[in-house]
């Protein structure tokens, strides 16, 4: 029965924690980014004209440059998600979705030390960290330490 209380409390802990990320100014900033990403029909029709061009690329993708409109497709991806990125509304939903994954991230990392110093947490931003190493190996090899 103890290690069932002590579960329940950890429980009712983690939900607080919850809680209290949701109720943070970085998921208000988060929240409020994304909802103007689709109230403002300039970026709702950028983000469907890329969705739409997307979906031709996906079947593009299929058959490689052989395909027939493959290079007018290629061009027009590239030029819709540029399009697509350079809006405010959008600029400012990924600004504020990096500044929450940091957040949450930090917290992971707290919580797996707290745990044990040989415990990892997962990083949404570790694939983008310099290791250090230069063979490519992304620091397996040992030759960064």
């Amino acid at each position: 029965m103890f290690a069932t209380m002590e579960f329940v409390e950890l429980l009712e802990k983690s939900e607080r924690l919850g809680q209290m990320i949701r109720e943070s100014d970085v998921m208000a900033a988060y929240s409020s980014a994304q909802a103007k990403l689709y109230q403002d029909s300039e970026t709702k029709a950028k983000i469907d004209a890329f969705t739409a061009i997307k979906e031709q690329y996906e079947e593009v993708q299929r058959f490689g440059r052989y395909h027939p409109d493959y290079s007018f497709i290629m061009k027009e991806i590239r030029s819709k998600k540029r399009e697509m990125d350079m809006d405010a509304n959008v600029a400012a939903f990924k600004i504020a979705e990096r500044n929450l994954q940091k957040l949450l991230d930090d917290i992971s990392a707290k919580l797996a030390v707290t745990v044990s110093e040989n415990v990892k947490a997962p990083r949404a931003g570790a694939a983008w960290k310099d290791s250090g190493c230069g063979c490519g190996s992304g620091g397996a090899c040992g030759c960064a330490s």
